[in-house]
């Protein structure tokens, strides 16, 4: 079956997301557009995908916990995940080496957790838009160890794109899928997706995966064979 999807969004716990992304108004803004599958995307943290996924479970959207992780380069990398728990050992790997600088939210923005009803029950208070301490060669096996899929996001743009930092695509750093819109050359299969930091900018029903169930199983399923992997 066709699943539409955007697998890269933004709630208010990433400084520069808005504070109308909260798991409730994601959730209903991806039902509108019309899309099957999301995935909860912050800043070095997964701590608002419970929430999220939460809220997709009671109104039928698949939504994947994951994290758009920042490598001790500067480069992003959207890590996703079938299973919360594999992101948070993830998140936890990542609050042992990121740089500790605390968050000032009149220039940055406040990064809010939330439960499912969106009401806010904490406050992360050290920035999450630094460098993980993770460097790009040991993203992609790190991910895959943890059960994950890591994928270089907008390999197509400067700011922050795997080949903008680096001035090429590496092979050999183990990554299977990037994403990108724009082609820049590369030879992976892709996935699209909005980066959305409001809610308008989340994406219409437009791009699609292959599934077998529309489930968090069987959309993973789906990504790994796109990878190349057998499932």
């Amino acid at each position: 079956m066709k699943l539409y999807y955007d697998l890269h969004i933004h709630s208010c716990l990433s400084p520069c997301g808005d504070e109308d992304n909260t798991p409730n108004n994601i959730v209903n803004m991806a039902l509108i557009k019309g899309l099957n599958v999301i995935a909860l995307s912050d800043h070095n943290t997964c701590k608002n995908c419970l929430a999220a996924m939460a809220v997709g479970r009671k109104n039928g959207l698949v939504v994947l916990p994951a994290m758009e992780l920042t490598t001790s380069e500067d480069i992003h990398v959207l890590c996703l995940f079938e299973r919360y728990e594999d992101a948070q050992k993830l998140e936890e790997h990542i609050s042992r080496t990121r740089l500790k600088i605390a968050n000032r939210p009149e220039i940055f923005g406040r990064q809010l957790i939330l439960n499912e009803e969106d009401e806010v029950v904490g406050e992360e208070e050290n920035l999450l838009i630094v460098s993980s301490g993770v460097s790009v060669e040991e993203v992609a096996p790190l991910v895959s160890s943890l059960g994950g899929i890591a994928v270089p996001a907008h390999i197509d743009k400067q700011a922050n794109g795997l080949i903008g930092i680096l001035g090429a695509f590496d092979p050999r750093l183990g990554f299977r899928m990037a994403e990108y819109r724009q082609d820049v050359g590369v030879d992976l299969p892709r996935l699209c997706n909005s980066d959305a930091h409001t809610l308008w900018d989340i994406s219409e029903a437009e791009h699609f995966i292959e599934a077998e169930t529309c489930s968090a199983h069987g959309v993973f399923a789906a990504l790994k064979k796109m990878c190349g992997e057998k499932v």
